[in-house]
């Protein structure tokens, strides 16, 4: 058994979308209590991972709680990160992208999401006790940054650090305002 600070680290992945898709449906599928979605766009997850709306909407219906933080996509970090990125499908577009499939699936209890500006660099998505950790490198799209697979073992280890960062951006989150039209 693997001893010492780095024991909650399962696997370490030089690059997001090296994270192989597997493990995610595992993770999410695999999720009775939490899932936690704290990355600035949470885009990708509705690319990647087919049915993803019925599956957790299913999950939110059997008693899991489903949060997802995200960035606002007209504040102004988002578009400093814009800049940066200089991509055709932007980062409020990306956002957005998230929004539109969260109101399709709002009506079902146990769903919530938040926004936050505060974790433009670094996007943690927590399913349990086990968490994927990525921390945005500078100019770097999401999946061209690292990814740790975290395990809980133990109080105050890599992962409680990480949960509670995230648990302080929720509270601190703002409301995300339904949409008009």
């Amino acid at each position: 058994m693997k001893t010492g600070p780095d024991r909650e680290i399962v696997a370490a992945y030089p690059y997001r979308n090296a994270c192989p898709t597997s493990v995610w449906a595992r993770l999410i599928d695999g999720a009775s209590a939490n899932i936690t979605f704290a990355g600035y766009t949470n885009y990708f997850v509705w690319q990647e991972h087919r049915r993803l709306p019925e599956r957790l909407a299913a999950k939110a219906a059997s008693g899991c709680g489903v949060r997802f933080l995200v960035g606002d996509p007209d504040s102004e970090i988002t578009r400093r990160r814009e800049a940066v990125e200089g991509v055709p499908l932007t980062v409020g577009t990306r956002i957005r992208i998230t929004l539109d499939a969260l109101s399709k699936i709002e009506g079902h209890g146990g769903i919530d999401a938040r926004f936050s500006d505060d974790h433009v660099a670094l996007s943690v998505f927590i399913f349990d006790d086990e968490m994927l950790v990525t921390p945005h490198l500078s100019s770097l799209l999401g999946h061209e940054s690292p990814m740790l697979h975290l395990r809980r073992l133990g109080d105050d280890g890599l992962y409680d650090r990480f949960a509670g960062h995230v648990a302080a951006l929720w509270e601190a989150g703002r409301p995300i305002p339904a949409p008009t039209g």
